[in-house]
């Protein structure tokens, strides 16, 4: 199907104009970044691809450069194209939770989920937060297995001592998918809990995410009963 066979106020750009982007499909707004299809199929069509592919706005923003090129039609050029755009709503969505109100499990774990739920490595990141509890920052600190790499508590409270927190929530992933809780995990968290102790920096909680959930080891009932 070529878009300029379709009437003018279906086609995506001028469906954009009229009704706004809310009304409009993830296709379609994709089509609308893509804004060029291939010989053999309209943007819109590839569109519909990428979605197929991925199968969920949340899938979709957590895939890879490689990942995006895999579906036939997108080059590096385009590939980039839309993970500068996915990096700009996923910082939009992290400045929804500015120093207006103090971050927990929850609104942490929707800080990270998408940097974290689909990497196929382990990655830690660290949610800093102000003496209110609100954000100051989240980094990336360190990659790789925790059973094969030894955390050491500077990479985590680093970022903590630069950015003056005064607490911290620890978040990584586990690349199968399962957020059960490994027995480095609960090590390393021991020693981080000690660590904390010295620094005068709290670590209010330690995420495990999976695919599509995540546990906490506040809620566990692990950071409370570790001394």
């Amino acid at each position: 199907m070529n878009l300029r066979n379709l009437p003018a106020h279906e086609r995506p750009r001028e469906r954009l104009l009229h009704v706004g982007p809310e009304a409009l499909s993830l296709a379609e707004l994709l089509a609308i970044l893509l804004t060029t299809g291939t010989k053999d199929k309209s943007v819109l069509e590839l569109a519909h691809e990428i979605v197929a592919r991925f199968g969920s706005l949340a899938n979709l923003l957590g895939a890879s450069i490689e990942e995006l090129m895999e579906v036939k039609g997108i080059g590096k050029a385009k590939a980039i194209q839309l993970k500068a755009a996915f990096g700009i709503a996923l910082k939009t969505s992290q400045k929804t939770f500015t120093a207006s109100w103090p971050i927990e499990a929850q609104e942490a774990y929707e800080l990270v989920r998408h940097d974290l739920a689909h990497q196929k490595q382990e990655m830690l990141m660290v949610i800093l937060k102000d003496v209110k509890g609100r954000l100051i920052t989240l980094e990336k600190v360190s990659i790789g297995t925790l059973s094969d790499v030894l955390v050491h508590p500077r990479e985590i409270f680093f970022p903590a001592v630069r950015h003056k927190a005064s607490s911290l929530i620890l978040a990584h992933n586990h690349p199968s998918g399962d957020p059960t809780p490994s027995a480095a995990d609960l090590e390393l968290t021991r020693h981080l809990i000690r660590s904390s102790r010295i620094m005068g920096i709290h670590l209010d909680d330690h995420l495990i995410i999976g695919a599509s959930s995540f546990i906490s080891l506040r809620a566990s009932g692990f950071l409370t009963n570790t001394g």
